[in-house]
């Protein structure tokens, strides 16, 4: 059942989430405090080799007729635009390097690569996501107008075909983004403004007229003979982006741990209160530190719905504090390694094809388990030592 009122399902007091509350707002203002040259440094790095990968990824294609080369081409392109989406293009678009005062890298003119359009995917994601995290009614990204991903969504006998609209999502998660803005439940009640509503058509129509232009037409034909494969190989790698990415946001938000809440929630909630309901809606994913970068830092889900505007290479550190935060207040905090979250993904997708039995129509809310926490050798490896003042520098 969606949690209407997080403090006391998390069993704190008032003074407890005001108190939670000024200690994540310490966090912020010590990374805030430090942030610079090491961050920009990081930043331009990504890009770096991101563009190399790219580069790189493109120019073996011009051989893509022999397997060995199209297998390395579309490998290096796939990890580009993995690399492009996911560390580099959703962190900028969320404002975490505006500081920099850098016009090419930077929330308001970033450009990312994918058929959703950036100003688009800032206010369904940046905007609505990241206000309503998880709230039913609100945040459209669960289920993402299309999957039913919570029992307290009414259930639809189409919902039974979610195994396949699941696999589908996978497939063309690029396509799903670019549509999620248009508010597919709005329109399915003809509540959408129409005005509205062409605008933004038109908007993902010139993102995927370039978007299809570039990657099935241009570049497959600069490669002249080799143009059959490299069509080939430029959409198997955007397959690939799309599995991936669909695979690790689903995973910070639709493992065992991660709640959803009512609108109730929201009454007169106050800023602590939404870093608990932060907290309490994501969940993490173990990893090193290649696995976290190509993960656009969002193993560290946690730490990014409670500073999505914060440098991601800072999130390491960040994880080391709010880990003592939630252990202090005996708060979960819910992490587990990529196939045990997938596993729970894919089988909340399969249970909730299926109308709720009578008997769970109205559950009780549980108490979350306290998920296992990271070991010390874990923090020590990925996450740096754990020192108060350390942690920010």
């Amino acid at each position: 059942m969606a949690i209407s009122d997080v403090a006391a399902f998390a069993h704190l007091t008032p003074e407890d989430v005001e108190a939670l509350g000024a200690e994540f707002d310490e966090i912020r203002r010590d990374i805030e405090g430090v942030r610079g040259e090491k961050d920009a440094a990081y930043i331009r790095k990504m890009i770096s080799i991101q563009r190399g990968l790219v580069v790189a990824g493109r120019a073996t294609l011009f051989a893509s007729m022999f397997p060995p080369a199209w297998l390395a081409g579309t490998g290096m392109l796939a990890a580009g635009k993995i690399l492009e989406n996911m560390e580099i293009g959703h962190n900028v678009m969320h404002g975490q390097f505006d500081w920099m005062n850098d016009p090419e890298i930077h929330s308001g003119t970033w450009e990312w690569d994918t058929t959703c359009p950036a100003d688009q995917w800032k206010h369904s994601h940046n905007f609505m996501h990241h206000t309503f995290t998880n709230v039913i009614g609100k945040d459209n990204d669960v289920g993402y107008g299309i999957l039913r991903m919570s029992k307290d969504q009414k259930w639809h006998p189409a919902n039974l075909g979610q195994p396949v609209y699941n696999a589908l999502l996978a497939l063309l998660f690029e396509w799903g983004v670019a549509l999620h803005d248009l508010d597919i439940e709005a329109i399915r009640r003809r509540e959408k403004d129409l005005p509205e509503l062409k605008r933004q058509l038109k908007g993902i129509g010139r993102k995927v007229r370039r978007q299809v232009g570039k990657d099935y037409v241009i570049f497959p034909l600069l490669t002249g003979p080799a143009f059959a494969t490299t069509l080939t190989a430029n959409f198997t790698a955007n397959i690939i982006r799309n599995l991936w990415t669909y695979t690790i946001i689903f995973c910070g938000h639709f493992p065992d741990g991660a709640l959803h809440f009512t609108e109730e929630q929201l009454e007169h909630e106050t800023k602590a209160e939404w870093y608990l309901r932060q907290l309490l809606g994501s969940a993490n994913l173990e990893g090193n530190r290649f696995f976290q970068v190509m993960a656009g830092s969002l193993g560290y889900q946690i730490e990014h719905h409670l500073f999505p505007d914060l440098p991601c290479n800072r999130y390491p550190e960040i994880a080391v504090r709010v880990q003592a935060i939630c252990e202090k207040y005996n708060l979960p905090y819910t992490i587990g390694p990529l196939r045990k979250q997938y596993g729970q993904v894919l089988r909340t997708v399969t249970k909730l094809a299926l109308p709720n039995r009578k008997d769970t129509q109205s559950p009780e809310p549980t108490e979350p388990a306290r998920t296992r926490r990271a070991s010390p050798e874990e923090l020590r490896l990925h996450r740096g030592p754990i020192a108060p003042q350390a942690a920010v520098a």
